[in-house]
């Protein structure tokens, strides 16, 4: 998950306002410093209230909300079977209600306006989903689909909906701040859920990505005037598309005539 805090200093420093959000507006603070063109407002996404006080504290302060980037979230590692409900239940509390819950409270005042953009930090995860991250990638699923609804709901209106696909950037996702791992371990998935945990440990803070370099793509996306449904970050990212794509046009062609035969049977016209 790419950090807030670097969307926020580099909106900063092209001169945006900023409105901050985390569970606590303190360490906002300590992070970014105070700024006049900066309001730090404490937020738990899966407060539907909170989300509604947090947009009226902006809309007082600033007047406007002109881009809503939506990247509250955290990870779940472990096998799809380890998962427990109640780790899935509050992986979507916050990836998929949670933003769910901001977008409403935000999309009243874009509507007033006719203008605006919303921008929905999904992952390379939501591009295709893998062992031991099954949960995780199935929350980023959900916001691609929810995205690419409110692109054709929002489009007539004139407010934008883009979806934002990063791959592997050298944050803290990794980290036990931001990822919970399933205390469950089942032996029988050693070999896929479970190398995948090794790999994490061995991947944190040595991804690929930079997340300065992210953090000025997501600023130019969102001054862009025709910004695109889908915008993938990183080369893994790209990578992963260019499979994906080539692995559904294989197994599409291999079943295409049982796909195509569950038609009703065409009749020649008399």
């Amino acid at each position: 998950m790419p950090s807030s805090t670097a969307f926020a200093k580099a909106a900063l420093a092209q001169g945006d306002a900023v409105v901050a959000t985390s569970r606590s507006a303190q360490s906002i603070t300590e992070r970014l410093g105070t700024h006049d063109a900066l309001l730090a407002v404490a937020l738990d996404v899966t407060d539907e209230a909170q989300a509604h006080h947090a947009v009226g504290a902006a809309l007082e302060r600033f007047g406007r909300i002109d881009v809503l980037v939506n990247n509250a979230g955290y990870g779940l590692l472990g096998a799809v079977e380890e998962a427990s409900a109640e780790e899935v239940r509050s992986l979507y509390d916050t990836n998929v209600f949670g933003l769910l819950n901001v977008t409403r409270a935000v999309l009243p005042s874009l509507r007033a306006r006719r203008a605006g953009h919303v921008i929905n930090i999904s992952s390379l995860g939501g591009v295709r989903s893998s062992a031991g991250f099954g949960a995780y990638c199935s929350t980023k699923f959900a916001v691609e689909g929810l995205t690419e609804a409110l692109h054709a709901e929002l489009a007539p209106l004139g407010i934008q909906a883009t979806v934002v696909e990063p791959g592997y950037f050298r944050t803290e996702f990794l980290d036990t701040a931001s990822l919970a791992v399933s205390p469950r371990v089942i032996d029988d998935y050693a070999a896929s859920a479970g190398a995948v945990r090794e790999a994490a440990r061995r991947i944190n803070l040595n991804q690929p990505g930079d997340p300065v370099r992210l953090a000025q793509a997501v600023m130019q996306l969102a001054s862009s005037p025709t910004p695109p449904l889908r915008l993938p970050l990183g080369t893994d990212t790209l990578q992963a598309i260019a499979d994906k794509h080539a692995f559904v046009e294989g197994e599409t062609a291999q079943w295409r005539t049982l796909a195509a035969s569950t038609d009703f049977p065409m009749t020649a016209a008399g």
